[in-house]
């Protein structure tokens, strides 16, 4: 059963970096997933997509897959740039287009 290792990226509904520095290894999905059609919930026969393990370094995630025979591939994480932004930019007298509500 393979795996992926990564570091998840911040939520959209967040400014700071809370649960990005931990490393996740988390298993690819075996079965498909059914719709039940009385009740209606997703439900799968493959309980390893519930496992989500994390670590703190990305060598402690791959050195325990290999104890453990795991395939895995690693997620890279895309580092973000932060750009500064100044609220007087808004009123600059020579920006690019022009401000207006």
């Amino acid at each position: 059963m393979p795996a992926k290792i990564y570091r998840p990226a911040r939520t959209a509904m967040q400014q700071g970096q809370a649960k990005t520095h931990e490393w996740v290894l988390e298993f690819e999905q075996a079965a498909p997933r059914k719709i039940d059609p009385v009740f209606g919930y997703t439900s799968s026969t493959d309980t390893l997509q519930q496992v989500k393990l994390k670590f703190e370094t990305q060598e402690e995630a791959e050195d325990y897959a290999r104890r453990h025979g795991i395939a895995y591939r690693v997620m890279q994480p895309k580092e973000s740039t932060r750009k500064a932004v100044s609220y007087s930019d808004n009123f600059r007298s020579d920006r690019a287009q022009p401000w207006t509500h």
